[in-house]
């Protein structure tokens, strides 16, 4: 059974849980460089390099997740939400389009640097020209519902400690059996935490193909977040398409309890979508 935090990095303390990544543009000498960060509404291409501690451009990384960069998108208010690959050409720039909207938005590339020792998340603000109509943070709740799909979230984040979550996907209130992987999984978790955007890359327990990992309906994931109010994105694939699942949840000191799965009906609140195909 193996944790995974950032894509295998867990720099978590005894009392103050997983240490975020994403907070900085810098780490290690390494540096995330966009080439603006003033941007246009609408979908639009964005294009940047991670500069090395040598001062150029970092054209080799090891791939983590059949990737060897993931970027993701979110805007301040944590709607908007986006997970994408970019394309790098041969003199080590990245390039994706994103679909933005007015408004200061947080970028983040999960790398792994060919050579260096482990796996870290930089992290930058953009603006998006235009009217900006923030949205409020959705309430709390156990429940999301992505066209005929619906996610139940059970357990509880507990500071500090490591804590198991489990999310169950079913269709038109039928397990499903058959998720298929994405990304050498049947499911990626992105945490963020509400306040600063702090970035927990979480993977699940288990890996399809190794023999006891059942493709759905549940999926189990183990996170150790600090203190605080997380949104959670869920990205699973099932009939070709990836969809994303949203949660808010806060951690609390009581005892994991399982009530996901005894609501009455589920509440259909906060940034609900119909899924997206990620590129």
């Amino acid at each position: 059974m193996s944790d995974h935090f950032g894509h295998g990095h867990a720099n978590h303390g005894v009392h103050g849980g997983a240490q975020p990544g994403g907070l900085s543009v810098s780490e290690n000498g390494y540096t995330l460089e966009l080439d603006s960060t003033i941007l246009t509404a609408g979908v639009q291409p964005v294009s940047f390099r991670v500069i090395g501690p040598d001062g150029q451009a970092v054209t080799e990384f090891t791939p983590e997740h059949e990737k060897e960069l993931h970027f993701i998108a979110v805007r301040r208010d944590t709607a908007g939400f986006q997970h994408v690959h970019p394309v790098m050409d041969e003199k080590g720039t990245w390039s994706v389009e994103l679909a933005l909207e007015p408004g200061d938005w947080r970028l983040f590339a999960d790398i792994h640097p060919a050579g260096h020792d482990g796996t870290m998340t930089l992290g930058i603000d953009v603006a998006v020209a235009g009217p900006y109509d923030p949205q409020p943070l959705p309430a709390a709740t156990r429940i999301a519902q992505v066209g005929e799909y619906t996610v139940a979230l059970d357990g509880e984040l507990l500071p500090g400690e490591a804590s198991e979550l489990t999310l169950t996907v079913s269709r038109n209130d039928r397990p499903v059996t058959d998720l298929q992987p994405y990304l050498a999984a049947y499911g990626h978790l992105v945490a963020l935490r509400v306040g600063d955007l702090g970035y927990l890359h979480v993977h699940p327990e288990g890996e399809p193909g190794d023999g006891t990992t059942a493709p759905g309906p549940e999926i189990a994931f183990m996170v150790a977040p600090s203190a605080g109010t997380y949104r959670l994105y869920l990205d699973f694939q099932h009939n070709d398409v990836v969809r994303t699942a949203e949660f808010t949840v806060q951690t609390t000191t009581t005892t994991p309890r399982s009530d996901a799965a005894s609501q009455a009906a589920p509440e259909h609140r906060g940034h609900h979508h119909s899924g997206h195909t990620h590129h």
